[in-house]
């Protein structure tokens, strides 16, 4: 008995302050995969319709300034641009956890990190296997490894779905780690033509960035242009440029000083992450996931092993990893499930991050420029991803009247003074508990 009540809850009972900062992340995440999914759906129509050649006008016209090496198309602006604000707040998200959220002591990121590393070597894996089989190009492995959290929350918000805070903040830590994945990917795996020079340019702007942050210092006038020199640099420095953001947004400060109301992490990430997911995200959707949708492109998705090993990767990997991985984690460690959770709940969920957008399409894109393969890619993490939803919506569905409860159950706040009364009641059942043992 003593070991039993020793063991942590899996996707129990948030810690009160952590799920308001999930909430909030959570709402703009939501908000803005609704957009995510109209930007999407906009492409596919416009890239399938009689406009279709406007489409890729737009998307090839060159705009920038030469001299600095930045002549770049319109779908190179939104991917090497725009998606450098997507990963400043993946960088600022990062950080958080590590310092003050699930994933900054060992014994609490064990379960999310294994889940997620496992969620994604087995999509790389099976990729590479399905390529081998087949004669195909081992280039597309890291496609299948990402999950779009932004897409699949907005899945659960068109299904209306009520999953608890848990299992929605354990989505969120899947979410972070699969992106710091595949930020070193990107980093280690597609970069090509280096110089020196402007890396080193982009390393010492770095160092400033920390020293203003340790010093204080505030204002935007001091950020916005360092941010934007580190960013340029780094584009010619032969790194892709979307880790310039992930990078200033680690070097962000996270801790509040006394006199402070939040911390320049918190302060910033509440003023781009809107930007990130109501704009950044959605153009680049826009213009990455303008696909032909024709009889030829979607037989091409089966028919060859690079397209075919993504949907396998992303449905069937995506679910075996992240489930085989939590449930290894939970049954070697001190953790356990909520006992008003099933298992069934974690397969649902481990189905559901099987939806790969916005980092799929963009590490597709790197690994397959300009080519007909790359097309197939696309469509193929479109399919997986409608695949991964549908099935998701299936196995979540059946449990709705179970999450709806737990809902409920985390939310009333009959004395409306803000604060659930689940929380109140925990700290009365704790303090009643403290007395008894202290009573003869």
């Amino acid at each position: 008995m003593a070991g039993n009540r020793a063991r942590s809850p899996f996707l129990g009972l948030l810690p009160l302050p952590e799920r308001q900062v999930i909430a909030r992340a959570l709402r703009t995440e939501t908000v803005g995969g609704l957009v995510l999914l109209a930007a999407a759906i906009i492409a596919l129509l416009w890239a399938n319709s009689p406009w279709s050649s406007a489409y890729s006008a737009v998307r090839d016209f060159h705009f920038g300034i030469p001299a600095l090496g930045l002549d770049l198309s319109v779908g190179h602006w939104t991917a090497d641009g725009l998606l450098a604000v997507f990963f400043l707040v993946a960088g600022i998200e990062l950080k958080r956890e590590l310092v003050v959220g699930e994933l900054r002591t060992p014994a609490t990121a064990a379960l999310p990190v294994i889940a997620a590393l496992c969620g994604m070597a087995v999509p790389a894996a099976l990729y590479l296997a399905t390529v081998s089989a087949a004669g195909g190009s081992p280039a597309g492995w890291a496609v299948p490894m990402a999950t779009d959290i932004a897409f699949a929350l907005a899945v659960l918000a068109v299904l209306s779905t009520h999953l608890p805070a848990a299992l929605r903040a354990f989505l969120l830590t899947l979410a972070v780690v699969d992106d710091l994945g595949a930020i070193l990917i990107i980093a280690v795996f597609f970069t090509s033509d280096l110089n020196p020079w402007a890396l080193a340019g982009a390393f010492a702007g770095l160092i400033l960035f920390y020293v203003l942050q340790r010093a204080r210092v505030r204002g935007w006038w001091w950020y916005v242009p360092l941010g934007l020199a580190i960013w340029a640099l780094v584009y010619n420095g032969g790194v892709h440029a979307t880790v310039a953001g992930v990078a200033m947004g680690l070097v962000l400060r996270t801790t509040r000083d006394p006199r402070e109301d939040a911390s320049p992490a918190a302060r910033v990430a509440h003023l781009v992450h809107p930007l990130s997911a109501g704009v950044a995200v959605p153009l680049f959707a826009l213009f990455a996931a303008g696909v032909s949708i024709s009889g030829d492109a979607l037989t091409g998705v089966f028919t060859s092993p690079e397209p075919l090993g993504v949907v396998i990767g992303l449905v069937v990997g995506k679910t075996a990893g992240i489930f085989a991985g939590t449930y290894f984690a939970a049954r070697f460690t001190r953790a356990r499930l909520n006992p008003d959770l099933a298992w069934a709940d974690v397969l649902g969920l481990s189905v559901l991050a099987g939806i790969g957008f916005t980092v799929a399409l963009l590490i597709g894109e790197l690994a397959f420029p300009v080519s007909d393969t790359g097309e197939h890619v696309k469509a193929a993490v479109l399919l997986a991803s409608l695949g991964a939803a549908v099935l998701a919506a299936l196995l979540l569905g059946r449990r709705n009247a179970v999450y709806r409860r737990l809902w409920e159950a985390e939310n009333l706040d009959a004395d409306a003074d803000g604060i659930p009364d689940i929380y109140q009641r925990d700290a009365a059942d704790s303090t009643g508990s403290r007395a008894d043992e202290r009573s003869p």
